[in-house]
């Protein structure tokens, strides 16, 4: 927990890497601020500070319209001391509230709707259907200001299925109304909706374009001009984003895709996939402290996401054994025969149910190894929800893939792949041979691309 000194320095200094990790909120004029705020600092007898906008809120204080606190980069402040509240938080931000109720999310966690309600008092003294109402409404007004979206898409696609309800909860949320948000309207953008994505600088961007660079796949993902773009299917319907940096704090979204509800989740599953919310200054401080990066340590280098551990299994799986263009060669011709178009030139990366009907003759590999592609579909068709760790059971899987699917297909942050032959040059490199990372955790995944990128793989 960040205490009141280096809140207060931060926002004096209007510090961008403690962005979303804390609010400023102001008594004098009942209005809640982000650290980076442009207006003029507040007399500190006057401000309170709180680990969460909804908190803020909550306390009955509305958001500034100046800093935006809708746009403010996530915090992953529980994370690693509370996972069930993380993974519960993460849900909620994907729709999982607006999908099931409180009951069924808890029983999603393994857990009691009583341990959960008590879980959310205990850390953001609200329940999480309080918790989620708010996030619903700040994603609204984030639209309302970045988008020429109606008032009434807006209410469906944050997750309100009536546009009354949407008027009544902002309106006791943020004491604003959607039409006086409204007022100052942007321009129209016929290429997509177009959206701002915030995060606590240091960001490596061009050391993630490499990495995605090396590993594109013909018509699923592409890097040009400082853009990194790529298809994918959400809730049934195909699309396709582009992002690219804006501010030295926030990246520019562009996001082609005709569904009608569930874009709140849609946008914070792609800021897992770019790893927006990510702590850097804290990630940072804990690798610098291992002799591994005592003298090297690349600033800002995050975890380059796949879509899905489905996509990262079969990418792992295909590149066992061989170099990163070998299994782009094998992957690329798994797409061409397997993925569906999306408009003339872009391609869906190939379901299970796609894998599962072919026989793979397509993809020059052992038998084993399409069997092992096989096996893997048939189980996530029969049970969508079952994690890499239960891929353990397939003949062909081993940790490494497992390992690696959570890494890059899920953001698991506490990875470190000990037996990666990426990983071992570069411990030689260093004339290192420890295998002592637990001063590492939860951040061994950020190790793990450190060592990647010193290397070159």
């Amino acid at each position: 927990m960040l205490s009141h000194t280096v809140c207060q320095q931060a926002r004096l200094a209007r510090d961008p890497r403690f962005d979303g990790l804390f609010f400023t909120a102001v008594n004098s004029t009942g209005i809640y601020c982000r650290p980076i705020c442009p207006a003029k600092a507040p007399a500190e007898q006057h401000v309170s500070y709180f680990f969460s906008a909804a908190e803020a809120s909550r306390a009955g204080y509305r958001p500034c319209l100046r800093c935006r606190p809708d746009s403010a980069p996530g915090s992953a402040a529980w994370h690693g001391t509370h996972t069930t509240l993380y993974r519960a938080l993460r849900l909620i931000a994907e729709g999982g509230l607006q999908q099931q109720n409180q009951q069924q999310l808890a029983e999603r966690l393994g857990i009691s709707d009583r341990y959960l309600r008590k879980l959310f008092r205990q850390q953001l003294g609200l329940t999480p259907t309080q918790y989620a109402l708010h996030s619903q409404v700040l994603f609204a007004k984030k639209l309302l200001h970045e988008t020429q979206l109606s008032i009434t898409s807006i209410a469906y696609q944050a997750g309100f299925n009536s546009v009354r309800r949407f008027n009544d909860a902002f309106g006791k949320q943020l004491q604003l109304s959607p039409s006086a948000i409204r007022r100052q309207r942007q321009p129209v953008n016929g290429n997509g909706i177009e959206l701002e994505l915030s995060y606590r600088p240091p960001l490596a961007w061009n050391e993630m374009l490499s990495f995605w660079q090396a590993r594109t796949l013909d018509g699923i993902d592409w890097v040009a001009d400082q853009r990194y773009g790529r298809t994918f299917d959400y809730l049934e319907q195909p699309g396709w984003f582009e992002v690219c940096p804006k501010t030295s704090s926030s990246l520019t979204l562009t996001l082609h895709w005709p569904g009608q509800q569930g874009l709140a989740g849609l946008v914070q599953h792609l800021r897992r996939l770019l790893d927006l919310d990510a702590n850097m200054l804290q990630i940072e401080q804990q690798l610098s402290r291992h002799p591994l990066f005592s003298r090297a340590l690349l600033s800002g280098l995050r975890i380059p996401g796949l879509w899905n551990s489905w996509e990262a299994g079969v990418r792992a799986i295909l590149g066992q054994q061989v170099s990163v263009a070998g299994a782009r060669s094998q992957l690329n011709r798994l797409v061409q025969a397997l993925g569906a178009l999306v408009g003339t030139d872009k391609r869906l990366f190939p379901t299970p149910q796609a894998v599962l009907a072919s026989d793979l003759q397509m993809i020059k590999v052992p038998a084993l190894r399409r069997q092992t592609l096989q096996h893997l579909a048939t189980l996530l068709l029969a049970e969508p929800d079952a994690t890499p760790e239960q891929w353990l059971n397939i003949k062909g899987i081993g940790p490494w893939t497992v390992n690696y699917a959570q890494m890059r297909g899920l953001g698991h942050s506490d990875i470190w792949l000990a037996g990666d032959l990426g990983v071992q040059k570069a411990l030689a490199r260093t004339g290192s041979c420890t295998t002592d990372t637990d001063t590492l955790a939860p951040w061994r995944s950020y190790a793990t691309f450190q060592l990647w990128c010193q290397t070159g793989d």
